[in-house]
């Protein structure tokens, strides 16, 4: 089961203690429009309140993103910060740890609440922790599921967002797209979303062929940016038109970066071309629009390098984000089997 993403990330800055009570009612809401039944709206409340009250007590900079899951059935709460980091982010997790003078259960019931708890510190001055809270039903609990993360956000003082993204599992293969319509604004997310809905009547054909559809939907639009990931067992094909672009990352570095054809979708575009790379498995795949600084892929450092790839997001946007401009980031990677 997918759950297509359309509304863009719920971003909620802990920059004072107000903010917790705004978190949990962010995750409540979201939880409840995402379907989650009985108490589970509740738990995500809880989750949120605890992570933000994390942040408001020991970070600088904190910002939680809530949304629905990429892949699945939930909702996903994340934080992320430029604090001094965790020397031992797993004895944090343990019930009655403090280090504030305060009873120590916070992380520890994240932990115990949450369907999947992933958490990484890099110890030092603002070097930050990024943790991710999944809460799904019972059921909804597919490893496969995890290995997706995504941020996207509007430019600062707008309601609309002008990107997209989402991902589906189809057959043998995972594909992702990330979305930027001309400018910003209702108009570009207009676009936006028109492109998503053509993605969305037949994401498993061929990837010039999707963004051909695309082509035709948006002609009386603004137009779009469009990158299209297509992830195999151990390699990958992208295809894209403007300013979208994907990188391949391991521990090692980055092995590929690439950016789409000039051109927009909807109004003048050339031949879709699609470029293959190697993706061994544990490689990650990253799509981004260019609200997210493009330089953060010059020389990452190997603590970005080495995190999965919903804490990967929350870094990129946190800390590489143009507020001026709408920001999308997808990281990926591929599945070892699909249904």
């Amino acid at each position: 089961m997918t759950h297509p993403l359309t509304a863009p990330t719920t971003e909620v800055r802990v920059d004072h203690r107000s903010a917790v009570h705004l978190a949990a009612e962010t995750a409540r809401m979201v939880a409840r429009e995402c379907g989650l039944p009985g108490a589970l709206p509740d738990q995500a409340a809880l989750i949120a309140s605890e992570l933000a009250t994390n942040l408001d007590k020991h970070a600088g900079d904190g910002t939680l993103y809530v949304q629905p899951l990429p892949l699945g059935h939930g909702v996903e709460i994340v934080a992320a910060d430029r604090g001094p980091g965790m020397r031992d982010p797993e004895r944090c997790l343990a019930d009655g740890y403090t280090t504030a003078g305060t009873l120590g259960g916070g992380l520890g019931a994240v932990n115990r609440m949450a369907t999947h708890f992933t958490i990484r510190s890099a110890d030092g001055p603002d070097a930050g922790t990024w943790a991710c809270a999944r809460l799904t039903p019972p059921g909804e609990r597919r490893q496969e599921w995890q290995g997706v993360g995504t941020v996207c956000l509007p430019a600062e003082g707008e309601e609309d967002c002008g990107d997209a993204r989402a991902i589906v599992d189809t057959g043998s293969a995972r594909t992702a797209v990330v979305l930027d319509g001309l400018g910003h604004g209702r108009a570009a997310a207009e676009a936006a979303q028109a492109a998503l809905g053509a993605f969305h009547t037949g994401p498993d054909r061929p990837l010039p062929e999707v963004v051909t559809r695309m082509h035709r939907v948006l002609r009386h639009t603004r137009g779009a940016a469009v990158g299209l990931l297509r992830l195999y067992p151990d390699r990958a094909d992208y295809c894209g038109i403007g300013n979208i672009r994907a990188l391949a990352l391991s521990h090692e570095g980055v092995s590929h970066r690439l950016t789409g054809q000039p051109g927009v979708v909807g109004w003048e575009m050339p031949a879709p071309r699609v470029h293959g790379f190697p993706l061994p498995q544990g490689a990650t795949a990253v799509l981004h629009s260019d609200g997210i600084d493009a330089r953060w892929g010059l020389d990452p450092p190997p603590r970005l390098l080495r995190l999965p790839p919903p804490l990967l997001s929350a870094a990129l946007a946190h800390g590489h984000r143009r507020v001026r401009d709408d920001a999308t980031v997808l990281a990926a990677r591929s599945p070892l089997r699909l249904p």
